[in-house]
């Protein structure tokens, strides 16, 4: 898609199919700033377990952010050739010690339908919602595990 440029009123909003890292960093700020104005304090942190090749690219892992006692993982994700050796547990496994060491009560994720709601499963998620639509991609399942602390 092009970018569109497109007006509402004298504010112009810029529309694209590909926003830059800087332009996820600027929003990211400004809702860091509005929330630091609304609540007391900003418990936002971030947390990546990179998998890399031997030149040091990244080439999978797991990333999430933990915030206000939540630990919610964005991503994780393995080249093909490194599944189904224990390294996406070992990723979580990881990821669940980090959660514990922020007090975290809870873990968050979703998972397409094509995707890895099973082996979430047999990691201790369950789902608490769910949205259909079209096969193959959905149901879209949110997935939670609760940490005792």
């Amino acid at each position: 898609m092009k970018p569109i440029l497109s007006t509402f009123g004298d504010t112009q909003v810029h529309v694209t199919d590909h926003p830059t890292s800087s332009d996820h960093a600027a929003v990211l700020q400004t809702l860091r700033a509005f929330t630091i104005d609304t609540v007391p304090v900003l418990d936002n942190h971030d947390f990546a377990a990179l998998i890399t090749d031997p030149e040091g690219s990244v080439i999978g892992g797991l990333v999430a952010t933990s915030r206000w006692g939540g630990f919610q993982i964005d991503m994780l994700a393995l080249p093909q050739s490194l599944r189904g050796r224990g390294l996406g547990s070992h990723l979580l496994a990881l990821a669940e010690q980090a959660a514990r060491d922020r007090q975290c009560h809870h873990m968050l994720l979703d998972t397409q339908a094509f995707q890895a709601r099973a082996f979430y499963e047999k990691h201790g998620f369950t789902i608490f919602g769910q949205i259909d639509g079209p096969a193959p991609y959905y149901p879209r399942y949110f997935m939670k595990r609760t940490l005792s602390l």
